[in-house]
């Protein structure tokens, strides 16, 4: 077992609860907050960013989702078109109706997707220190499910980590933290506030297109400090352009996801994958209108989505 999750399940082993809850639980928003960062939006920064809007220019930030997507093994997408696609079946009513259903049986996880609080824990407790045992079902999880969020609409932030490190893609493994964050930031002219959705371009996404091994079996991103950083700064998402967010290989090789864990589990910090940043990066678009009406599939921790951002 890996160093950080052994000790922890030591701790527990030896009944130190109330040592961990004074690190990362209860929640600031309170010990019953299922909500997380999300508690940060309110009406006011949405009429804000929708002063963001000049153009109306629309950028889909989700990837097409298939049976060829690359996904975190053993993820898998299946279609199947049901009924009357073939056309040999007999129509109905006088005006011979016709029509196509579609059945699926996918991973939440594959392709763009957002990461709930129910998704990533710490020896088994999740966010606000919520042991597995309380909300986990097989039938869904009886609360962080996707399906409670609010729709996110807020402002929007991208850093392009490319462009700032001088490399049309970064190499696999390359952790960015606070003080490449806040330059990349500062020479992008933008300050990262309280409610923002944090974006990060790094050129992953287009390794995809070429060679999808090579694509998932690693990737630059966010480290652990950056993470801290940035759920200090009261962000409601942090998401990139590859699909796990944070660097792999990992900082500290004997840990496993820890950023998610920084951000999921001890911050409440929704985590946003295969962000394509491609055309807001082309566009050197730094702020803009945020939108997710995530779909509300009842009990799910993850779910694909195409969130929108607008200009």
């Amino acid at each position: 077992m890996r160093t950080t999750l052994t000790i922890l399940g030591l701790f527990c082993a030896l009944g130190a609860t109330a040592t961990q809850a004074e690190d990362w639980f209860p929640s600031k928003f309170g010990a019953d907050d299922t909500l997380g960062a999300i508690n940060y939006l309110d009406p006011a920064i949405v009429v804000k960013a929708a002063q963001l809007v000049k153009t109306g220019k629309t950028y889909a930030l989700g990837v097409e989702t298939g049976s060829e997507s690359p996904a975190y093994p053993p993820r898998t997408y299946q279609m199947t078109i049901l009924q009357l696609g073939d056309g040999s079946g007999t129509p109905f009513g006088t005006n011979k109706a016709t029509g196509n259903d579609d059945l699926m049986t996918v991973w939440m996880g594959v392709g763009s997707q957002i990461d709930g609080l129910g998704h990533l824990g710490i020896n088994h407790v999740y966010y606000n220190g919520t042991h597995a045992k309380d909300f986990v079902k097989n039938t869904g999880v009886t609360i962080f499910g996707i399906d409670k969020l609010p729709p996110i609409v807020t402002r929007g932030v991208l850093i392009d980590m490319a462009r700032h490190l001088g490399k049309p893609v970064l190499d696999a493994g390359r952790a960015f933290n606070r003080a490449e964050i806040e330059a990349a930031a500062k020479a992008q002219s933008v300050t990262i506030n309280k409610g923002d959705v944090v974006l990060f371009h790094t050129g992953w996404l287009n390794v995809a297109d070429s060679d999808k091994k090579r694509f998932m079996q690693g990737e630059p991103g966010i480290g652990i400090d950056g993470a801290a950083w940035l759920a200090s700064l009261g962000v409601v998402a942090v998401g990139s352009d590859s699909w796990g967010v944070e660097a792999m290989p990992f900082e500290n090789p004997d840990e496993f996801f820890p950023v998610h864990q920084e951000l999921l589990t001890k911050n409440g910090v929704y985590i946003l994958e295969n962000m394509d940043t491609r055309a807001l990066a082309a566009d050197k678009a730094t702020e803009f209108l945020f939108v997710l009406g995530q779909p509300r599939f009842v009990g799910a921790v993850q779910a694909v989505i195409n969130p929108v951002a607008i200009r």
